[in-house]
């Protein structure tokens, strides 16, 4: 009874674990492509194998989870879900260790752990799935549904389902690499008013201070001292002190959690840094063309999708990238790279917006049809 339970929640957990992702698959390879990128594991020639990658990990995920909820090849399944979170709990440890993945998207973007709750989580799968290991050990040799022998006739009825159940994921995946994601857990759904959340984050906003790293010149011990109490100690910066600042060192901490929202990061500026993000949410229609990849956008697309944007008789048509020449017959803005990647799944994107309010979103293949 404890071990079929124990069983089948570690099974659940593997299966959400992997629709969420499956769902938002390039959302998912864009966390892969930060644990590639040269701040964390410095191997930047993988990058573009992110998505690869990003299947693989889903599929593993979808495909075991389910084989051990029902009890398929129990072994091989409950060795390679051991591997995998050893995997996981290795990648997890180091972003939280060096707080280099501030989320590791284990949940995609349907619920946020921080990377020491992620390493934490994964050390209770390990734990569990182990003790499953133990528990079933016994059964391993038997030839019985557990071992799924061929000419068992409950097996091949679980055989049937693990194929509809692989088409079915196949489905969700390919929709949301080729469209949007079929569930949108993302802050940028439709239905979004860009403004109300604005004005919810400027009302509770997060606060943080900066905690400098002074060291003594002469005796080379090291302090953190918050802003303030460096203001208010004047040996820390008189003149002749011996503490200097380690350039590079100083840290930014939270101290009060305000209103948590992706779209804190939705700034719009044109090229010389004026915002323009106000004038976006207020405007009575807006649509913006997205693009984190520039030079990869299929000069005949941008054609087409400037043409037609421009058509739609909008009061603020702008063309949003990390390129100030990115858009020829559209204004050109700009955006960080990673926020434009939270709002676009495809390379280049176009948002709609009604007095800030998302009324539709699409790849711009899509759009131009």
């Amino acid at each position: 009874m404890i071990k079929g339970l124990l069983r089948f929640v570690i099974a659940v957990i593997f299966i959400l674990s992997g629709f969420v992702k499956a769902v938002d698959l390039v959302g998912f390879s864009f966390k892969m492509e930060e644990y590639f990128s040269p701040a964390v594991f410095n191997m930047p020639f993988f990058e573009k194998f992110a998505l690869l990658f990003s299947i693989i990990v889903v599929v593993l995920e979808l495909l075991l989870g389910f084989m051990l909820l029902l009890k398929l090849k129990l072994k091989f399944t409950l060795s390679t879900l051991i591997a995998l979170c050893v995997f996981f709990g290795f990648l997890t440890f180091y972003s939280a260790y060096f707080n280099v993945v501030t989320d590791c998207g284990c949940f995609g973007d349907a619920i946020k752990f921080t990377p020491w709750e992620s390493f934490i989580k994964d050390i209770v799968l390990l734990v569990g799935l182990i003790i499953l290991f133990i528990l079933y050990r016994k059964e391993f040799k038997k030839k019985d549904d557990h071992s799924s022998t061929t000419g068992d006739s409950s097996s091949k009825f679980k055989y049937i389902l693990l194929g509809i159940f692989s088409l079915i994921m196949i489905f969700i995946m390919s929709q949301g690499i080729m469209h949007e994601p079929m569930i949108d857990f993302r802050d940028y759904k439709i239905g979004t008013d860009l403004k109300a959340e604005k004005e919810k984050i400027n009302k509770n906003p997060s606060e943080y201070k900066t905690f400098y790293s002074l060291k003594n010149q002469k005796t080379g011990e090291v302090l953190k001292v918050n802003q303030d109490d460096y203001i208010k100690e004047t040996k820390y910066w008189e003149e002749g002190s011996p503490w200097k600042i380690e350039e590079g060192k100083n840290e930014s901490v939270l101290i009060k959690e305000g209103y948590k929202s992706e779209i804190v990061k939705f700034k719009i500026e044109d090229p010389t840094g004026m915002e323009a993000t106000d004038e976006v949410i207020n405007a009575p229609k807006a649509i913006l063309v997205f693009s984190y990849h520039p030079k990869d956008i299929s000069p005949e697309l941008l054609k087409q999708v400037e043409a037609k944007v421009k058509s739609q008789g909008a009061n603020v048509v702008y063309g949003v990238s990390t390129d100030p020449n990115t858009f020829k017959t559209v204004k050109n803005m700009m955006m960080d790279g990673t926020a434009i990647k939270t709002i676009a799944r495809s390379n280049p994107f176009v948002l709609v917006l009604q007095n800030g309010k998302i009324v539709d979103k699409q790849p711009a293949k899509d759009y131009v049809k």
